[in-house]
């Protein structure tokens, strides 16, 4: 994180406030999410003809829209703070190999309303639901790509939720305790701050240890078969390590790795190479999965 003003401000409160305080500030920092200007969320490249929907979900609205109209279902699942079509260079070239492809935004992300968190504010388990109950309303998933925190997410969310046949992740963020490494660095706050944030995440959702992504696959791959995974992770990223897409990789049976240099945490989303070897891995023995799919009959623009 940058020095900026807005660090400034948070490591003198840091500074100022009793450790509980301190501890309940952290809290709420962590869970909120950071702008994005509308702006800043318009697609880069023409898209395809798209059906846009919204589904309740915990008192607000997801927001998103569908690509194609037929074949198997792949979704792109975005990260902390990412909106649908941060993905949306992956969106042609998936719809002209034959897939149907979903975007959305989750909750207090994008164009979508509030989740129970409230505005601004969301969790990586409530990104995981998120994903469930779109994949509940718009069909079973054949694919994923998910990008950052939406990795993760969907790795959660294997926990609970029939998986789908093949997956992709970009960029995945599997370690936590890194995240809030980067955060005493950058704010300054000392081990009785950081103590008294890890027993008020633990109270809430366990512990923070128990959503490695490591540790989570380890335990998936004991009581299930799982999909095949296909890991992209950029050597220069300074969000999330590529040693964690390596070390998943090593414990999701059969997955494979590719890295790349020089393309950081989001440019690594519109890169030509690593759309094609996204699109080239979902496309393997798709066959049956688009002989059971019903050609959507109506699209809108």
């Amino acid at each position: 994180m940058k020095k900026s003003t807005i660090v400034r401000f948070y490591s003198t409160a840091f500074k100022i406030l009793p450790a509980p305080l301190a501890a309940r500030l952290l809290e709420r920092l962590w869970f909120t999410l950071p702008p994005v200007p509308a702006k800043a969320r318009a697609p880069r490249i023409p898209l395809p003809p798209a059906t846009a929907f919204e589904l309740p979900f915990e008192g607000g609205l997801i927001r998103g829209h569908q690509y194609g109209v037929q074949g198997p279902l792949v979704y792109l699942v975005h990260g902390w703070g990412g909106w649908g079509l941060q993905l949306a260079s992956f969106v042609p070239p998936l719809v002209a190999a034959g897939f149907q492809v979903v975007a959305y935004d989750a909750p207090s992300h994008g164009d979508s309303a509030p989740g129970l968190e409230g505005k601004a504010r969301s969790t990586m388990p409530e990104l995981a639901d998120a994903f469930q109950a779109v994949v509940a309303e718009r069909g079973p998933a054949y694919g994923v790509i998910a990008h950052s925190l939406g990795a993760a997410a969907v790795t959660h969310a294997l926990l609970h939720f029939a998986e789908p046949a093949r997956v992709v992740y970009v960029a995945a963020a599997t370690d936590f305790t890194v995240t809030l490494d980067a955060f005493q660095a950058a704010f300054g706050f000392g081990p009785r701050v950081r103590d008294g944030f890890l027993d008020r995440f633990a109270r809430r959702f366990g512990t923070m240890d128990s959503y490695d992504g490591v540790r989570v696959v380890t335990g998936l791959a004991t009581r299930r078969e799982l999909p095949p995974l296909l890991a992209i992770h950029d050597r220069d990223d300074q969000e999330t390590d590529a040693d964690g897409s390596v070390q998943l990789a090593k414990v999701w049976p059969g997955a494979s790795v590719e890295l790349t240099e020089g393309l950081g945490h989001r440019r690594i989303l519109r890169d030509a190479a690593v759309i094609a070897a996204a699109t080239e891995f979902l496309s393997t023995d798709w066959e049956a999965a688009a002989r059971a799919t019903v050609p959507r009959e109506t699209m809108e623009e």
